[in-house]
This record gives structure tokens, sequence and C-alpha cells, in this order.
């Protein structure tokens, strides 16, 4: 039976609901969690260290259902930590699969600007093809597979910034900021006074779905029809990154696709059925800001990406 959009709004309502048992705030990152899993994409999250990036994660994994695996990036990670390896075993005189940590359906790839960039490649195919290949073989990954990475901005030592062709695997990339003066007073009082890190079981988050479920989630944003003149929108904003004179490097067709896509989810996840102007602008900065590069006169004037985006937002003709 297929989900009607109603009952995916439900959902996303439930889902919203048990992450929030936990999670103080945040209601944007829920959000935009929640739009990259129905149309599975990849979330990238900027912060500062104990900001909660890795227990929403954890968090939003317990509340979907989903096989959760971490891997901590650090210098000497290689990429068979990451991936496997096939093992020779000496009992039965054969090769065998030693899986690693990415066989799961919730990646959570922690520090991952911590490790080089041959074991940051690593991800690229699993993100993209939702497979791996060890040895010339090639094994599946789920298909509710999702990688939620997490960078600190603070660090400079040591730290390895991701190359753009890896950047534009993520959806989204979502900058995790300090709460307020009443969200961090009710984070305090709700962790203030138990020992021990947090879990999401001990705080009452228990799953409102499974893969099943999230896979007729995933095939009711099929019912969000996709206007040509919002097809018109998206083309327009995307083009206009190419051609500003303060940046050096616009965004891609790829991204044009995954930012269309993105709103037919966030339509969806609203119970509607078609996408408006609103959608677009208002998944504009998250999709876009990773995949541009400031010129460096518009750095010197210290220019940042975000405004520039607003700018473009505000600038590009929208459908009325």
């Amino acid at each position: 039976m297929t989900m009607t959009l109603d009952q995916l709004r439900d959902l996303a309502g439930s889902i919203r609901s048990e992450v929030g048992k936990a999670i103080v705030g945040q209601d944007e990152m829920i959000e935009h969690l929640l739009i990259a899993m129905v149309s599975q994409g990849h979330v990238l999250l900027e912060g500062p260290p104990g900001t909660a990036k890795t227990f929403l994660a954890q968090s939003f994994s317990t509340a979907l259902g989903l096989d959760f695996g971490r891997i901590q990036f650090t210098p000497d990670l290689l990429p068979g930590d990451i991936l496997g390896s096939n093992l020779f075993n000496f009992q039965t005189s054969q090769f065998t699969l030693t899986r690693g940590p990415i066989f799961c359906e919730l990646l959570l790839a922690d520090e991952i600007n911590r490790t080089p960039p041959k074991t940051q490649a690593a991800l690229l195919e699993a993100m993209q093809e939702r497979r791996v290949t060890l040895d010339g073989e090639t094994h599946s990954l789920p298909d509710r597979f999702m990688v939620v990475a997490t960078q600190n901005p603070i660090e400079s030592q040591g730290v390895y910034p991701l190359p753009e062709a890896q950047l534009d695997r993520f959806l989204f990339k979502l900058l995790v900021r300090y709460p307020d003066e009443s969200e961090e007073a009710k984070i305090v009082q709700q962790f203030g006074q138990r020992q021990g890190p947090p879990r999401p079981a001990e705080l009452g988050i228990t799953a409102v779905a499974d893969p099943a479920r999230l896979a007729e989630a995933s095939t009711a944003v099929d019912q969000v029809t996709v206007a040509q003149e919002i097809i018109d929108y998206v083309v327009r904003l995307v083009r206009a990154t190419r051609e500003h004179a303060d940046l050096a490097v616009g965004a891609s067709p790829r991204a044009a696709v995954m930012l269309a896509n993105a709103g037919r989810a966030r339509a969806a996840l609203h119970g509607r059925n078609y996408i408006i102007p609103d959608d677009i602008k208002a998944l504009a900065v998250p999709v876009l800001r990773h995949r541009l590069t400031l010129s460096p006169s518009a750095e010197i004037e210290g220019r940042d990406v975000e405004t520039l985006v607003a700018e473009l937002v505000e600038t590009t003709e929208a459908p009325r």
C-alpha cells in the first residue's frame, strides 16, 4: 500500500517528537535530516564541540529504527578500516570478507576532516552508488544507507579540508550553532543531573519507523510534481552562482538536481503534492553553501557564501 502524503507528514511529526525527547532546539537541523532521509541524501554537520552533533545523529537513527554505525576519523585511519577487507582463513584455505563499519544503514562519520583525502575518498562510491568495491568485487549497501558527517570548524591543525568532489556528494551542509540562553538552560536542567554519556533509549526515544516504512516514505515523494516554472527557477538560481563576480566557482548541475529533489521532499513532508518557491528559497543556502568558492577579492573583503546565496535568492525572479 502506497503511503499518502498525509501519512508521511504524520510520520515526520512522530520522528520529530521522538528526537525532541533528547535534543533541545535544533528544530531546523531535524527538519533537514528528515528531508535528506526521504530524498536519500547525505548531510554534513559543522559546528564547535559540545553542540550535540553526534548525539543528534544517534537520536535520529534510533527514532528511524535504523542500524547505526560510527567511525571516528583520525589521521592514521586507512580505507580498509572503513570498508573492510578480505582476510585469509587458514581453516578453510579461503579468503573471507570482513565487513567494515560502513556496512550499516545510518553511518556517522565523526570529524571527517581529520583523516587524509585517500581515506575520505573511500566514502565516495558508497555515498554515490550505495555500494563498495573490495578487491574487484562489488558489495551492495542497504537502500536506506545515509551518511551524517561532522566536522569542527575551529581546528586548523591536523585537519584535511574535504575536496570539492566529496563536498558535492552531500545534499546539505548544516551549521550547528550554540543554543540560545533559554535552550541552554533546558539542556543543563535535562542532562546536568545525569551521570555518564546520554543514550537515546534511556531518554525514552523509541523507533517509530523501520527501513520498509522509510522506503514507503521515499516513494511517497514521487507524488509531488515539479512545475516547469519551478524547474526554470532552480536553473536560474544555480546558473546565477556561476555568473556572480564574487564567486570563483559556482554550483554544478548536480546541485540543481539536488535542490529540486530536496524541494520535493520538503513539500511532501508538509503534506503538499506540489513545490512552491518558498521550498526552494528555504533550502538554497544549505544545498549551495558548500558547493561555492569565493573569489580572492571577495575573501579579502570578508564576504561569506551564505550572504551571497541569500542575495541571489532575493534577486533571482521567482514564479508567482
